[in-house]
């Protein structure tokens, strides 16, 4: 059985406790930013930024409302980057048995940038980045190191609201019906984003497209190549959409 994530959006204050607790874990370097009108830093996932907490502001009636996402690798139970990634190199994209922990490996930085372009196009969710220096691709791998040492990632670690949880699969599912059930009564368009779909469950308070534009799938339109790559990863059997319970 694999591992799961519940991300609840409803009790994140944005604190980006999650985004520095995996900052720090990695050891990654800083970025250099510039203020864009917005508390959101950096502006987009980079290399040296495996998990970003998305700031959205909506003037809804007369009253701003603001909407937290903490971004990441969504850890896809059939992955269409590693499908993708199999076409151009076997074993730079693997994905763990036990765990589902989708992993871009050392073989990933002998990838040409064109070809990582491909890879990138075929995640729905827009998450892999590449490391322009060293040319390996990065994302979030679920903190896999701890979790086979039977720690919880560091994001959720370090969450002090319970918006981040960690379990196995089946638990995770269990919890995020039971949070929809309650969030529900006094936010009636929650939703679960592509929980059959994925090991990173979001429930979103309100509708997805508020939140971010990759927060729920959309398929891309498939060239030859990639129609070759999404067969052989096999996700036409996937259910996709958000689950509204």
């Amino acid at each position: 059985m694999s591992k799961s994530f519940l991300i609840d959006t409803t009790r994140c204050t944005a604190c980006r406790g999650c985004q520095l607790a995996c900052k720090e874990w990695y050891e990654l370097p800083a970025n250099k930013t510039l203020q864009m009108g917005t508390h959101q830093n950096p502006p987009d996932l980079n290399p040296n930024n495996y998990k970003l907490v998305r700031f959205s502001e909506h003037l809804i009636g007369d009253k701003v409302e603001w909407y937290f996402f903490p971004d990441q690798c969504r850890h896809c139970l059939t992955p269409p980057c590693m499908g993708a990634a199999d076409t151009v190199l076997e074993g730079a994209v693997i994905q763990d048995e036990k765990t589902g922990a989708v992993i871009f490996t050392e073989k990933s930085a002998k990838i040409a940038k064109a070809d990582f372009e491909y890879i990138r196009e075929a995640c729905p969710y827009d998450i892999p980045r590449r490391d322009e220096k060293t040319g390996r691709m990065s994302k979030c791998i679920m903190c896999i190191d701890r979790v086979q040492a039977g720690k919880l990632p560091a994001c959720v670690q370090a969450c002090p609201t319970g918006t981040m949880n960690f379990g196995e699969r089946e638990d995770m599912l269990a919890l995020a019906e039971k949070r929809l059930a309650k969030v529900k009564k006094t936010h009636p368009n929650a939703v679960l984003a592509d929980p059959y779909d994925v090991n990173v469950i979001y429930l979103l308070g309100d509708s997805p497209e508020r939140y971010h534009t990759h927060s729920v799938a959309e398929a891309p339109a498939m060239g030859r190549r990639q129609l070759f790559a999404s067969l052989r990863s096999g996700i036409g059997s996937g259910r996709s959409g958000v689950h509204k319970g």
